[in-house]
């Protein structure tokens, strides 16, 4: 009797997810954003870090942040409103506390967001951050008020981003990826100032600056009044800003805004993006970014896709 035939292995022909940019080879395009996902520690019991692209901490300023009193948060037709108001430890309780445990996971990607209030509150952070080992880029939050000059946003100068960002290129030993702020007139040209001044790659966009009433008590939803509008009410704008700084810059772009499926990556990628950032929808499911990434790998197999970089700036128009 003929012995049977050995069953050949199913053919599995996975898509190549992997994006590489600023140095760096993430497994996916998808990152956590920053601000929802605290230091990375705090959600290793809910969400599978290496699973990810990667993940931006909580941003960190000079000394720990108490941040906005409540209420500081509010939900929104199609979004939230947030103005927390930059809580966090301090980068030096980061490197000491934080930072270690990260350390002891495998395969992870590590982004450090940096914020301050002056030239020297980012120097003095990214110098510090420089002694930590375990990060592999910074990402620069220019959406905060320059006190030694009036208050101005430093994303909403073209001066004085690209001053704060050749601040940080001359002491970072790492990339610098700059966080734009949508509050501009040009998101284009502020695109090309953070280029000019060296930054490794642009992020885009933080929220946008936003209100909310409550009509029976005639008060602001929000103690501090206004607040930062994000969620999938500003995909539309944010997919916009993205496509016309992906065609103002060559350096990578990493797209952001009302991001919650698979779909939206797409559309963000074919805009121009080299990878995502998952904000708000980590507040009504804590693992959107880990369902993002199979939706992602199914939606590639459907549509025959081998590699993810083949649709950045693929869009047909």
């Amino acid at each position: 009797m003929a012995a049977e035939a050995t069953p050949k292995p199913a053919e599995t022909n996975l898509p190549d997810l992997s994006v590489e940019f600023c140095g760096i080879r993430f497994k996916n395009p998808v990152i956590a954003a920053s601000g929802t996902f605290g230091y990375g520690i705090e959600v290793e019991d809910i969400v599978h870090l290496d699973k990810l692209g990667g993940f931006v901490t909580k941003g960190l300023s000079r000394e720990p942040m108490a941040g906005n009193p409540p209420p500081r948060i509010f939900e929104t037709a199609a979004g939230m409103l947030n103005s927390i108001g930059l809580q966090n430890i301090g980068v030096r309780a980061f490197l000491d506390e934080k930072l270690p445990k990260l350390r002891r996971k495998k395969d992870i990607i590590v982004i450090a967001n940096v914020f301050g209030y002056a030239r020297e509150d980012y120097q003095h952070v990214t110098r510090a951050l420089n002694e930590g080992e375990g990060i592999a880029a910074y990402e620069i939050n220019v959406s905060c008020p320059n006190t030694k000059h009036g208050g101005m946003i430093f994303g909403c100068d073209p001066v004085m981003l690209e001053d704060i960002v050749s601040t940080v290129k001359s002491v970072a030993t790492r990339p610098v990826i700059v966080k734009l702020s949508p509050n501009v007139t040009s998101i284009s040209r502020m695109a090309r100032a953070a280029a000019n001044a060296g930054a490794d790659a642009i992020s885009l966009v933080n929220t946008f600056v936003a209100m909310a009433i409550d009509a029976e008590t005639r008060k602001p939803r929000i103690s501090n009044v206004t607040a930062g509008l994000s969620g999938p009410a500003i995909k539309p704008i944010a997919l916009r800003m993205v496509y016309e700084a992906a065609h103002s810059v060559d350096i990578p772009v990493i797209g952001m805004g009302g991001i919650t499926n698979a779909t939206d990556v797409v559309e963000f990628m074919l805009a121009g993006a080299a990878a995502v950032e998952v904000g708000t929808a980590n507040y009504f499911d804590p693992v959107a970014t880990e369902k993002i990434v199979d939706d992602l790998g199914r939606w590639c197999i459907a549509h025959r896709v081998g590699r993810i970089t083949d649709l950045i700036g693929a869009l047909e128009s």
